[in-house]
């Protein structure tokens, strides 16, 4: 079974890579135009965060900041691969990562995915998004700040994690989960920048417990892939 090829999920898909790319247009064509140079542009990003979360991601609410089409069908191959049972996603905007995710779960006989994201108008679209490709009964949504979303009730060990939220956050909410992870579980870091707490140096050390490298997928953008080795 491949829900990505054709049907509900496939369709849907389409159709909400469709919006995002109407909502998030004048944002990139923004980015896109910015004078300074990247670095100056992730310097700003990242003090922006450490002076106020919530304030930087209100000012998102209204954008789908969501992953590509290809790199959506790379994390479906990866639960499919994983064979994943237990899924933990920060950052989950509208939910289109997720039902990339909750589709592959559904495709090799089910499991759980936990999202979760700052902005509660996100979280309600990703929820309703979710049950429209008919994948509720595979996700749970938590709204809030992921340190404490994610402190508890996860339910058991970790087989993939998909970071894609602040970040500034990427470090802390590996270390949070860290306990739970499985040997060989996979952590894909959308947006994995260098400059920002330390992940990379953390994930590319072996002494840490991990293998990574960076994903040709969207480039500019620093997608980080990652196991578990023990």
């Amino acid at each position: 079974m491949d829900s990505l090829s054709k049907g509900v999920v496939a369709e849907f898909l389409h159709r909400l890579h469709q919006e995002a790319e109407v909502a998030d247009g004048p944002l990139m064509q923004a980015f896109a135009n910015e004078a300074n140079s990247r670095d100056e542009i992730i310097s700003k990003a990242i003090a922006a965060e450490s002076r106020d979360l919530n304030e930087v991601y209100r000012g998102f609410a209204d954008n789908f900041l969501s992953v590509s089409p290809q790199f959506g069908r790379f994390l479906y191959m990866c639960v499919r691969a994983r064979k994943a049972r237990r899924i933990v996603e920060f950052g989950s905007s509208m939910g289109i990562s997720a039902i990339y995710m909750a589709a592959g779960l559904r495709d090799i006989g089910g499991g759980r995915l936990i999202g979760t994201d700052l902005e509660p108008g996100k979280i309600e679209r990703a929820r309703a998004n979710v049950a429209a490709a008919g994948l509720a009964d595979l996700v749970e949504f938590r709204h809030g700040d992921a340190r404490e979303t994610l402190s508890s009730g996860l339910g058991g060990e970790i087989d993939m994690v998909m970071l894609d939220g602040a970040f500034t956050l990427y470090l802390p909410i590996l270390k949070l989960l860290e306990p739970h992870l499985k040997p060989g579980a996979v952590i894909v870091g959308e947006n994995a920048l260098e400059e920002a707490s330390g992940y990379i140096d953390y994930v590319r050390d072996p002494e840490n417990g991990y293998l990574s490298l960076s994903l040709p997928f969207d480039p500019g953008r620093g997608n980080e892939f990652t196991i578990r080795t023990r």
